[in-house]
C-alpha cells in the first residue's frame, strides 16, 4: 500500500545500551527494535531520531539527530524534552514521545507510547521527584496525543478508567520476541549447565529482583513445595533491584538458603540458555505493563507459570498455567505439578512455542506506523 511521504520525529531518552532512570532496559529495547523495522513496515515514512546513543546500522530512511541529549541530572533532560525537542522536531509532520511524557509545546501532533501506569497504581515503589514527573506528565500526554500506544490490552484500559482516555485513540502495540530466543541445541545447554555448576532440574526466575515482582511470596511458595519435594531448587536470576533486602530475609526466615541460587545479572547472550536449562519458569509479579521474560521462556521451550494479575495472562494465554499473586498454597501446588508431571510440562512447552510466535517486532513496527498516519490525518 502506498502513502504519501511522512516525516516523523522519535523522542528516545530512554535509548541507551545500558540504560538509566525508569526501568530502561525494556523500554530501550522495545524502541530500538521497533524504529529499526519502521521502514519495512512503511516506506514512505522519514524518520528523525533524538537520542543520546547512536544506533549502528539503521536503514537509510532513518537520521539520527546531532542534537544532544542533556547528561546530568533529570531536571535538565526534562528541561530539554520540553524546551527544545519542540524547536528541533519542528519540520516533522508528527512527533513521538516514545516514552510516555510529550512536550507540553505541541507544534505538531503527538503519539505517546505508555508502556504501564505502575507509577500511579504502586506510587510507593517509585521516587518523589521521577513519581510526579511520570503521573503528572503521562496524564497530561495521554489526553492531548492524537493517538496514543500501549503494549497490552490491559495497560490500554488502565489508561482509559485512570485517564479517561478513550478507548479508540489507544492502539495496541504488543512487544515482539528477540530472533535470538529459541530453543538451543541440548549439548549447548548441557554445557552450560556444568559451566554454571547447576543443578539438573531447578525453578527459575528472571528479571529484577525487586518489590513489584513478588519474591517474597514465591520463596514462602518454594518454601512449602520443599516440605513435599526436598529436591526442588530455585534459581533467582537477575540484577537487584531497590528494596530487595526482603526476598533475601525471606530466604533466611523459610529456611531454604541451601536450595536458593542467587547468581545475579543475566547477559542477553545467556538468557535462551538459563531458560532451556530450566524445568520450569515462574512469574508471580504483582504489575506488569506486559511482561517480556515469560514470552522469551515460551520462546525457548520452557514451560511457565505466571500470575494472573495485570497484563500477564495475555503474554501466557493458554500456554502457561496462571495463579493469584497472593495465593501462597496455589503458586506450590502449581509448581509441584511441574516439578512433578513431565507430560503436563511437554504439552505446555508446546504450546508456549505457538504462543511465542505470535508476538513480532514487525507487527509493533505496523501498528507503530499506523498510529503515525491516523495522528497526521
Amino acid at each position: 500500500m502506498s502513502h504519501r511521504s511522512l516525516r516523523v520525529a522519535i523522542s528516545a531518552h530512554l535509548l541507551e545500551p545500558r540504560g538509566v532512570g525508569y526501568r530502561s532496559a525494556g523500554i530501550h529495547t522495545y524502541i530500538e527494535q521497533t524504529v529499526r523495522r519502521l521502514p519495512e513496515v512503511d516506506a514512505d515514512l522519514r524518520v528523525t531520531l533524538f537520542a543520546r546513543h547512536t544506533l549502528d546500522g539503521l536503514n537509510g530512511a532513518i537520521e539520527q539527530a546531532g542534537t544532544r541529549w542533556p547528561t546530568g541530572r533529570p531536571v535538565l533532560r526534562i528541561l530539554w524534552e520540553q524546551l527544545r525537542l519542540p524547536l528541533a522536531a519542528r519540520g516533522c509532520d508528527v512527533l513521538h514521545a516514545a516514552a510516555f511524557v510529550s512536550p507540553l509545546l505541541q507544534l505538531r501532533p503527538a503519539v505517546v507510547t505508555v508502556y504501564d501506569l505502575s507509577f500511579a497504581l504502586f506510587p510507593q515503589y517509585f521516587r518523589g521527584p521521577n513519581q510526579a514527573y511520570l503521573r503528572i506528565g503521562t496524564r497530561r500526554s495521554a489526553r492531548r496525543a492524537a493517538r496514543v500506544l500501549t503494549i497490552s490490552e490491559h495497560t490500554r484500559h488502565d489508561l482509559h478508567r485512570l485517564y479517561a482516555v478513550p478507548l479508540d485513540r489507544i492502539d495496541v502495540a504488543y512487544p515482539g520476541v528477540d530472533a535470538a530466543l529459541t530453543p538451543p541445541a541440548p549439548e549447548d545447554v548441557a554445557a552450560f549447565r556444568h559451566r554454571r555448576q547447576l543443578p539438573d532440574r531447578f525453578l527459575l526466575f528472571l528479571g529484577t529482583l525487586e518489590p513489584r515482582k513478588n519474591l517474597v511470596m514465591l520463596v514462602q511458595a518454594f518454601a512449602q513445595l520443599k516440605r513435599e519435594r526436598p529436591d526442588a531448587m530455585l534459581v533467582l536470576a537477575g540484577g537487584v533491584g531497590w528494596l530487595a533486602d526482603d526476598v533475601f530475609a525471606e530466604i533466611d526466615r523459610s529456611g531454604v538458603k541451601d536450595s536458593v541460587i542467587v547468581p545475579g545479572f543475566v547477559p542477553a547472550e545467556e538468557k535462551a540458555l538459563w531458560y532451556a536449562a530450566a524445568t520450569a519458569f515462574v512469574y508471580p509479579s504483582i504489575y506488569e505493563g506486559f511482561g517480556l521474560p515469560p514470552l522469551e521462556a515460551m520462546a525457548c521451550g520452557a514451560p511457565v507459570i505466571v500470575s494472573n494479575a495485570a497484563s500477564l495472562p495475555e503474554v501466557a494465554g493458554d500456554a502457561g498455567l496462571s495463579v493469584g499473586p497472593n495465593d501462597v498454597s496455589g503458586w506450590s501446588h502449581a509448581m509441584r505439578r511441574l516439578w512433578s508431571d513431565a507430560a503436563l510440562r511437554d504439552e505446555l512447552r508446546e504450546r508456549g512455542l505457538k504462543q511465542a510466535q505470535r508476538f513480532t517486532w514487525t507487527e509493533t513496527a505496523r501498528v507503530t506506523a499506523a498510529a503515525y498516519r491516523a495522528a497526521a490525518r
